[in-house]
């Protein structure tokens, strides 16, 4: 059914909750991400662990599109396969025991695939293409998570 997707929610333990508006008038709440597709005829087989690579963890996130990556193409680890898409904006949660830990911090990337299907995957499962900027060739290895908290006092 066509609809408009609007909103997210984070539950911890569960995947991202996503709202839509249907054509109907009616708001349906907390769809999973793999319910998403922006063509009509996408895959529908397309599994809750191919749109996320982890459960939510805390409540409290704030919804960033990062002006930079706005458009720009990305190839996204879904599981073990590789599939291209296009940034649309990013969640970052904050005020629980996982963000608090600078090696678990994450931020999680919402990516609208080729095949049409929406997915949410953290940082280090997605690669960005910016043809005046970036020469990929491989995916990227050996870089370490940040492990440090700066303080200025």
């Amino acid at each position: 059914m066509p609809a408009v997707f609007f909103a997210i929610t984070s539950t911890p333990g569960r995947a991202w909750g996503c709202h839509v508006l249907l054509e109907n008038g009616a708001v349906y709440r907390n769809l999973p991400p793999n319910a998403l597709f922006f063509a009509e005829n996408s895959n529908t087989d397309w599994l809750l662990q191919e749109s996320q690579h982890w459960d939510c963890y805390g409540w409290r996130f704030a919804t960033i599109e990062y002006e930079y990556l706005k458009g720009l193409r990305c190839e996204v680890r879904c599981g073990e396969d590789i599939y291209h898409g296009e940034y649309l904006f990013t969640a970052a949660p904050f005020d629980d025991g996982f963000s608090l830990d600078p090696g678990q911090n994450k931020e999680f990337m919402f990516i609208k695939l080729n095949n049409g299907a929406l997915t949410i995957q953290p940082t280090d499962r997605v690669v960005f293409k910016d043809k005046s900027f970036t020469s990929f060739i491989e995916w990227p290895s050996g870089m370490r998570l940040g492990e440090e908290i700066y303080k200025v006092e």
